[in-house]
């Protein structure tokens, strides 16, 4: 039985009586601190580095994309996959220079690596610059851990308690200026996927209030964002653990009948948990976007027994089916490990038939990466790295012949996008359809953060391009 407790409302008001301490501090200094906040991951490590950004905005701040520049370098990591630990830590590795180009400088690490016992020693022997580091249950006392790293003779400072997790709200939150806005509805994981690290970094599923949400989504709302995203980790399982009896289709009914003129995106869902509910929910709501990543991991039934999905192939196909039958013309994005200890080139062609029957729109595809304390890591393989690589290769190319034959059928398609940002050339910008395809079209920047009709006039792997109407 998981252990969660609400953070108090005593133990917040501490917290903010630090921050302006530490605003104190920042405006007796020559001239403004400036932080900069590297982030790596998944959209919840952005959404925690923009609570990272609010509380450090409340400690006096400024902020540069400069680690040359920087008084100030957060390091926010993922443990997804190891080659996104071996990024951050080659990257964390590159900030002796600067520190060394400015004495001064103080270097923290946090997320989802360093709740890793394994990695929090790594760092410890290896990293001796960095001077503080904290796991994701932390991330509430940020400004307590970095008055205790500015005390004099306190050396580094190193915490991650090893917990269920804890509910926090009412952290300032610093967003980006663009039209989208990350809105966290739970934290945490209940599946315990064997290959995956999350549960055990991020803690188990804490969904947020209702009233929380709804509120805070008026806000953005009102603030002028146009794009809302939910997330979770399995949104599909939000409120069960709060006994209310409102689900996230809930959510997105009450969002959508918000006013204003925005969409409404979100992820991740897992298959297991996916119901006919939600589909006719997002068919009914005409803010939910037509979009779904829905992660199928591998489309062997003995495969996914052993990464404990609780599903298997003939429910996911039916969900698909279902999906398509209330929203025809529903985008299905997936994830798929390939090379998962124990898969068989037999078992490898299951999925390869999934991704042909199901005929999806975009897939991330990746291969197995052990993860300390996962039950998979301990899973005999006899695979070689030549065989897994090789069935990569052949995935990637049958996806990618399809995913090009499923951009070419929206040619000649009028949609009303959503225009997002500059392109890759002047006078280009980047929009959004309702499908989430990248749309490239052109156009003035003064259009970014409008709603447009374009008729798609081309397309390649990854994207379309379009003109104004």
């Amino acid at each position: 039985m998981s252990n969660i407790r609400n953070v108090t409302e005593n133990e917040l008001a501490a917290q903010r009586a630090i921050m302006a301490e530490l605003q104190e501090r920042s405006a007796s200094l020559p001239q403004q601190p400036l932080a900069w906040v590297d982030t790596y991951g998944c959209q919840q490590n952005e959404a925690d580095s923009e609570y990272i950004r609010g509380m450090l905005r409340e400690m006096g701040y400024g902020f540069t994309e400069s680690e040359a520049e920087a008084d100030l370098i957060v390091v926010n990591t993922c443990a997804v996959r190891g080659h996104a630990e071996l990024r951050a830590l080659g990257n964390v590795g590159a900030l002796s220079h600067t520190k060394r180009a400015k004495p001064g400088q103080r270097i923290a690490l946090c997320g989802c690596m360093v709740q890793q016992p394994h990695m929090m020693d790594k760092i410890r022997q290896s990293f001796p610059y960095v001077d503080l580091v904290f796991g994701t249950h932390e991330l509430w006392r940020f400004p307590e851990l970095l008055r205790r790293m500015y005390a004099p003779h306190k050396g580094r400072i190193f915490e991650a308690r090893q917990i269920d997790g804890e509910r926090v709200e009412g952290l300032p939150v610093l967003r980006g200026t663009g039209v989208r806005a990350w809105l966290p509805i739970m934290y945490g994981c209940n599946n315990f996927c064997s290959y995956c690290i999350v549960p055990y970094v991020r803690g188990r599923e804490r969904s947020r209030s209702p009233e929380a949400i709804l509120q805070e989504a008026r806000c953005l709302i009102e603030a002028g964002y146009q794009e809302i995203y939910l997330l979770g980790q399995n949104v599909n399982s939000y409120g069960k653990d709060l006994g209310l009896g409102k689900d996230f289709s809930y959510l997105l009914e009450e969002i959508n009948k918000m006013d204003g003129d925005f969409v409404l995106r979100f992820m991740t869902s897992h298959p297991k948990d996916a119901s006919p509910r939600l589909f006719d929910t997002m068919a009914a709501c005409e803010k939910v976007e037509r979009h779904i990543h829905l992660p199928f991991q591998s489309g062997n039934d003995r495969v996914l027994k052993a990464m404990n999905r609780c599903y298997d192939g003939a429910k996911y196909r039916s969900q698909v089916e279902y999906a398509r039958s209330r929203m025809p013309d529903i985008a299905i994005t997936s994830d798929i490990i390939v090379g998962f200890p124990g898969e068989t080139d037999e078992e490898f062609e299951d999925t390869l038939r999934m991704v042909e029957d199901v005929r999806f729109d975009m897939l991330f595809t990746f291969l197995y990466s052990p993860r300390v304390g996962t039950p998979a890591a301990s899973m005999p393989d006899e695979a070689s790295k030549e065989q897994k690589q090789a069935r990569f290769d052949r995935l990637l190319e049958a996806q990618n012949r399809i995913s090009a034959e499923m951009q070419a059928a929206h040619v000649g398609n009028t949609y009303r996008v959503l225009i997002d940002g500059e392109g890759d050339k002047p006078g280009r910008l980047t929009a959004r359809s309702t499908h989430n395809r990248l749309i490239h079209l052109e156009g003035p920047k003064e259009l970014i953060g409008t709603f447009r009709d374009v008729k798609i006039t081309d397309s390649t792997t990854w994207s379309l391009s379009a003109q104004l109407l």
